[in-house]
């Protein structure tokens, strides 16, 4: 082999090897696929990518929360129609309806123009890449942040912080960040923080640490709570469920288990009612699709 042979053998091989570390191109979105989206992450590069079967719940479908869709929805009506309308965090009780509620405002907007894209908190550092992404687009989009919550050390709420406030590079008027968690300050207190609260001239002043914990889910413009279904509400949707599949009265016995299910399960929630009346529902044979 000649020295020219080797040379170019040797640049071929290089220039593999510079290819494997380079980003990939970034592929164009197909919008019209989807109303909802994810953001994917391959090796160190970031895409969005339709979700072929979104979850179709409606607003009609979700019980015992009036007030909480009545919030939401005039909020997302306002974002939809181009007027000021905030950031959203959904706190409370698990298995209340928190992110059954997002999808079911996506669902009922999506018509005109409103898209979801769901981010994992692990890749909330690439909230910038994204708003980049879709602030040209005519759609409006929800970023969507499910269970959030931030560990001490993380950085990616200070990421969430500069979407949530604007800034020169990543604030847009077609996007808005939903959010969901079982913590109102998505970071966890401890008591030493409270000790470092001072008292001055009988004001109590917190402590830096309280301040910074409670300083990401104050740049949320609306907070919505959610709390524990009473044990009327829970029966409530569970007939409801229960019609969904074609039982349409529920029976002494189906009663009965139903409150000894939520014994069980240690809770009473919407989650636990659509589980038992899958559960129920099946041992019937009834419901098959």
């Amino acid at each position: 082999m000649s020295d020219l042979e080797r040379l170019c053998s040797r640049a071929d091989h290089l220039l593999s090897r510079l290819e494997g570390l380079l980003p990939e191109e970034r592929s164009a979105v197909d919008w019209g696929a989807s109303i909802a989206f994810r953001w994917r992450k391959r090796s160190s590069t970031g895409f969005i990518q339709p979700i072929n079967q979104p979850h179709r719940i409606a607003l009609s479908e979700l019980h015992g929360i009036d007030s909480q869709k009545k919030l939401i929805d005039r909020n997302t009506r306002q974002f939809v129609q181009g007027y000021p309308s905030n950031n959203v965090l959904l706190t409370g009780a698990r298995g209340t309806g928190k992110s059954s509620l997002v999808k079911a405002v996506l669902n009922r907007y999506s018509s005109k123009g409103l898209r979801l894209i769901e981010v994992e908190k692990n890749d909330l550092t690439d909230l910038h890449d994204i708003v980049d992404q879709v602030c040209k687009r005519p759609e409006r989009f929800i970023i969507f942040c499910d269970d959030l919550s931030f560990e001490s050390d993380e950085s990616g709420y200070k990421a969430l912080k500069v979407v949530l406030d604007g800034s020169v590079a990543t604030s847009s008027e077609n996007v808005l960040v939903y959010a969901t968690s079982n913590r109102r300050h998505l970071m966890p207190e401890f008591m030493q923080d409270n000790l470092d609260t001072k008292h001055i001239d009988s004001e109590i002043h917190p402590s830096e640490s309280i301040e910074e914990k409670i300083s990401l889910s104050e740049r949320f413009g609306l907070w919505i709570s959610f709390y524990p279904f009473d044990q009327d509400d829970y029966l409530e949707i569970i007939q409801h469920w229960l019609a969904h599949f074609g039982i349409p009265e529920m029976s002494p016995p189906s009663r009965a288990a139903a409150l000894q299910w939520s014994i069980e399960r240690g809770s009473r929630s919407g989650r636990v009612a659509w589980q038992f009346a899958r559960d129920w529902s099946g041992r019937q044979g009834i419901g098959a699709r």
